[in-house]
């Protein structure tokens, strides 16, 4: 496998323990990983942990910039593919709604590669028709591709739909993007 590049997206839901374990598992695999993360899942996750499995600057900020070019910019032109795991409903919305308020949303919306969302959230947010009608149009317009989500236990205490799937899968998936 030629060197790859991914920008791995981590937004603030509770699955992101699991991005953590994504991380280390695409640069296991060969993969280079720079991390975006929204200013919700900095509340959740240490960007100093995706610092230290991808031994990549974290990107957490858009108005911190290291580079005469944006760093938004520059992310959007050296990957290859983005990941966005976990990828909330909030997410989803602001994607298919041309939204760009946060590192997260800025680089997706400048990235013109592949994509692959990681869906995480309550079951009920999952079968919300607003939500589908956001994915499908993410889908339809822009070509993104989903893996998950699972049926399960959920944080909320329900079991149902909205558990992201587990990284080792979605390390296929994105395998299989390259294949």
């Amino acid at each position: 496998m030629t060197e790859r590049h991914i920008i791995l997206g981590v937004t603030g839901g509770i699955a992101v323990y699991k991005a953590a374990d994504l991380c280390s598992r695409l640069v296991s695999a060969g993969f280079q990983v720079r991390v975006v993360m929204t200013p919700s899942a900095v509340k959740l996750i240490s960007p100093k942990i995706f610092l230290t499995l991808s031994n990549h600057d974290v990107l957490t900020d858009l108005f911190t910039e290291h580079e005469a070019k944006p760093e938004h910019v520059h992310l959007a032109t050296w990957g290859d593919a983005l990941v966005v795991a976990p990828c909330t409903a909030n997410f989803i919305g602001k994607y298919a709604s041309g939204i760009a308020d946060e590192p997260l949303s800025t680089t997706a919306l400048t990235f013109w590669g592949p994509v692959l969302l990681a869906p995480a959230m309550n079951d009920n947010m999952w079968a919300s028709p607003i939500l589908q009608e956001n994915l499908a149009k993410v889908v339809r317009v822009l070509g993104a591709r989903t893996v998950g989500p699972e049926t399960g236990h959920l944080a909320c205490g329900t079991t149902g739909k909205g558990r992201m799937s587990e990284p080792a899968d979605i390390l296929a998936a994105v395998q299989a993007m390259f294949a």
